[in-house]
């Protein structure tokens, strides 16, 4: 194996308020700060997995504005292969406006904007990238097409498929039927309808850690004990880690181990690529038990 990690997926400028409490519909609240951050789930898992020590390459789109440029330099500041991100002229780069809580909770609404040019054509013209990969990421913010055929190039070249089907919705069985390993949370899990055909299934439940399905069987991995401030990324850093440790060829239950420290490192710090933890960090969360 070569370590090499290959993300197809979105890229967006976090819009990101910080308040005592997140607002009811309807309401409005005082907010005490916000920042702006690189983000998207894509672009998330790609640094995460970078971090955590895989060579990676990024396919996405973003379009021809200062917020794509900045993102563009984000992936490449990370050593991230960005030849497989496209600019698209008269679409705006995503955004995502978040509210973080003090006590870690968020809301978020996604804009997609260039990420929904990510289709089948994108994904065509990185072939090479994709059949290099010892592992090939997605999440749900990008077409299924796109996903689709990059998994199915995937398999063709022997690599491991992870999806992680965020925003939740039901996956089309000719997506489902690609899927080597699923990683929803515990909330988008019963939005996807039947997925009793993936041979290996990882469920996120935060504090409880995460439940691994393979086989009939299912197995825990606890959680590592953090104080958290922000949860937003903390599920990208779990999916980055995981795709990373596995393309290194470390086993299944090591590899989640990794992940779910990943994961709760994420969670010290506000924004998402901001948080994303390196190997160094995951190494010794995990030595400290």
């Amino acid at each position: 194996m070569t370590g090499h990690v290959c993300v197809v997926g979105s890229a967006n400028l976090d819009l990101i308020a910080l308040a005592q409490r997140l607002p009811n519909p309807g309401e409005t609240v005082i907010g005490h700060g916000f920042v702006e951050a690189a983000g998207g789930k894509g672009l998330n898992q790609a640094v995460a997995a970078a971090r955590a020590g895989a060579t990676v390459s990024f396919i996405g789109a973003v379009g021809n504005d200062d917020a794509g440029r900045a993102l563009r330099q984000v992936a490449i500041d990370d050593g991230i292969n960005t030849s497989g991100l496209v600019t698209v002229a008269g679409s705006p780069t995503g955004r995502a406006l978040i509210g973080v809580s003090d006590d870690g909770a968020n809301l978020i609404i996604v804009v997609p904007g260039a990420n929904a040019a990510v289709d089948r054509s994108v994904v065509e013209a990185a072939e090479r990238i994709i059949s290099s990969a010892d592992v090939v990421l997605g999440q749900h913010e990008v077409p299924d097409q796109a996903l689709e055929t990059a998994f199915r190039l995937a398999r063709q070249a022997g690599a491991t498929t992870i999806l992680n089907p965020a925003p939740a919705h039901p996956i089309p069985a000719s997506l489902l039927g690609l899927v080597d390993i699923l990683v929803p949370n515990e909330h988008e899990y019963p939005l996807l309808g039947d997925v009793s055909s993936v041979g290996c299934l990882v469920v996120t439940e935060g504090e409880q850690g995460c439940r691994l399905v393979r086989e009939g069987q299912s197995t825990r991995i606890p959680a590592f004990a953090v104080e958290a401030v922000d949860t937003v990324a903390a599920g990208d850093a779990f999916c980055g880690a995981l795709a990373a440790a596995l393309a290194q060829g470390e086993p299944l239950e090591t590899a989640l181990l990794r992940a779910s420290a990943a994961g709760a490192l994420a969670t010290l710090t506000h924004g998402a690529v901001p948080s994303l933890p390196d190997a160094a960090a995951i190494d010794w969360l995990i030595a400290r038990g």
